[in-house]
């Protein structure tokens, strides 16, 4: 080991211990990476930190993270969950366990219409925990089926975390979107059908909903179905579908369904024909701005343009009507700057400190130490996720996607499996980190979604979520070990939508450009800039 290497060890420990006495992670990785990187490589790092900050900045992946942070919360604040909630809980009244099923499936629809953890635990947790608790509904099988749904949002699509985890392995977040899908939902099923077990084998843990919270009129019901699922439904299509189809990349579907979850939240709210003061000037200003587009576009001949400027006319319409409070608005929009502020941040923070890492050469020292025990390749992939989980315990995902992640990269990258090509390894790795990190929710001493929890329904004790999580984290490790043995679990979904991409016949104009460049490909050689010179 090199004395570079040995600094750069070094830096790592000590970063460990202090988060670990609760530093702020990343002010901390910011002021490791300056000083041991000082002392390790000299004026050298502050031209490192600027080049890979100036990198990150040019990463477009990254803007779709605070669109699809604030779709989130807009849906959150809109009330739509409770509507989706709602639905499934009239549907599904006279089932034993009903509640239980109910939670799991308004958690995995709206996990693919946000993306967020702690959003969707506590509102499930106002939702559902009273209904529970006057149902008669174990506590510890509750509090457990709220924790662990709630946080199918880090892992169904679209995940925050899976946009910040492509870049760093490397792969297209469409393929990890697809690799997701199998995973996510598997986990689903193992949660419903424990639970639905449970039940059945003690029907004292979950009965059916009181009779007298039902609804008997069928007619009702459908409408209450209908309103709850169709329009989310329709927000999933539209943002998902377009990813999944090549239609759009992950920050232009982000758009999409941002402007989708803005609508739906403006008329879900209901509308009255008084407009207010509020709703009457950013009304004013959304029209102010469409027409502004719409001339810009027209005179510029940018269609796009005059489309965007057409879309913000019809938000202002609706707005002005709108009984959506401006007041939800602004939580919702202060509640994604503060997230995406966290996120980013780290982004840059820990791009650094991962620069000089390398730079310094411990990481190529871990990877060659590694490498060095001739492992087979499962039982080294094996051990790099224990490795994922215990980090989990004391660690949130941005940390160790960040942070971490990118210190197993190389060693995984090395990795040979039979009948995988590199991509489609790495492709399954970033579903079964995605899997793993479930269990950073779920696992003290951190375990944030019991907190979330516990600020929301005071009557369980911290100890009975505790014991309620448990029972789930080790369904995770179940789900953990089906997709570490059968990765088509997560790769048949993206291998499907690429073989069905090179199905599709390129046109010929299309093929004569593409032809074109490859026999004369361009170089910097070729700049009227650099031959005047």
């Amino acid at each position: 080991m090199t004395l570079e290497a040995a600094i750069g060890l070094i830096m790592l420990l000590v970063l460990l211990g202090a988060i670990f006495i609760g530093v702020p992670i990343s002010f901390t990785l910011l002021f490791l990476a300056f000083v041991f990187g000082y002392i390790g490589m000299g004026h050298t790092v502050v031209d490192l930190a600027y080049f890979n900050t100036i990198g990150l900045m040019k990463e477009e992946l990254l803007a779709a993270v605070p669109l699809f942070i604030f779709m989130g919360f807009i849906t959150e604040q809109a009330g739509l969950m409770e509507r989706l909630f709602t639905a499934f809980r009239l549907l599904l009244a006279p089932i034993r366990g009903a509640l239980y099923l109910v939670v799991i499936l308004t958690a995995t629809v709206f996990a693919m219409a946000t993306g967020i953890v702690g959003a969707a635990v506590t509102v499930l947790g106002i939702m559902a925990s009273p209904i529970m608790i006057k149902s008669g509904y174990d506590a510890r099988l509750s509090a457990g089926t709220i924790t662990a749904g709630g946080t199918l949002g880090i892992l169904i699509p679209p995940s925050v975390m899976l946009i910040v985890m492509g870049p760093v392995l490397g792969v297209s977040v469409a393929d990890l979107y697809a690799a997701a899908f199998g995973p996510g939902f598997l986990l689903a099923g193992i949660y419903v059908a424990y639970l639905m077990a449970r039940a059945i084998i003690n029907p004292k843990l979950g009965p059916p909903v009181p009779k007298e919270e039902r609804v008997h009129s069928f007619p009702v019901l459908m409408r209450e179905v209908i309103i709850g699922v169709v329009p989310l439904l329709a927000l999933i299509t539209a943002t998902l579908g377009s990813i999944l189809a090549g239609l759009a990349t992950p920050t232009e579907a982000a758009g999409i369904g941002t402007a989708g979850a803005f609508l739906l939240a403006l008329t879900y709210g209901g509308f009255d024909l008084r407009p207010t003061l509020s709703s009457s000037i950013a009304a004013a200003i959304t029209a102010a701005a469409g027409g502004a587009a719409i001339v810009a576009g027209t005179r510029l001949a940018i269609p796009g343009l005059t489309i965007v400027g057409v879309v913000a006319l019809v938000f202002a319409v609706v707005f002005v009507f709108s009984r959506y409070s401006w007041r939800s608005l602004q939580r919702a929009l202060t509640s994604t700057m503060s997230t995406s502020s966290m996120v980013l941040l780290l982004a840059v923070t820990s791009n650094i400190f991962g620069a000089v890492f390398a730079r310094l050469g411990a990481a190529n020292w871990i990877t060659n130490t590694l490498l060095s025990f001739q492992l087979p390749p499962m039982v080294m992939m094996g051990m790099v996720l224990i490795l994922i989980f215990l980090l989990g315990w004391p660690f949130e995902w941005p940390a160790i996607v960040l942070v971490f992640l990118p210190i197993f990269y190389p060693v995984v990258k090395e990795l040979n499996f039979e009948g995988l090509t590199q991509g489609d390894m790495l492709v399954w790795f970033g579903a079964l980190v995605a899997v793993t990190l479930q269990t950073a929710f779920l696992s003290p001493p951190v375990a944030m979604s019991a907190y979330y929890l516990k600020q929301v329904v005071k009557e369980w004790s911290l100890a009975n979520i505790y014991k309620g999580m448990f029972q789930f984290m080790v369904l995770q490790c179940i789900c953990i070990g089906l997709v570490l043995y059968f990765p088509q679990i997560a790769l048949w979904f993206p291998q499907t939508l690429q073989a069905a991409a090179r199905a599709q016949k390129i046109p010929e104009d299309h093929q004569k450009i593409i032809d074109q460049q490859r026999k004369n490909p361009q170089s910097l050689e070729d700049d009227d800039w650099l031959k005047q010179k």
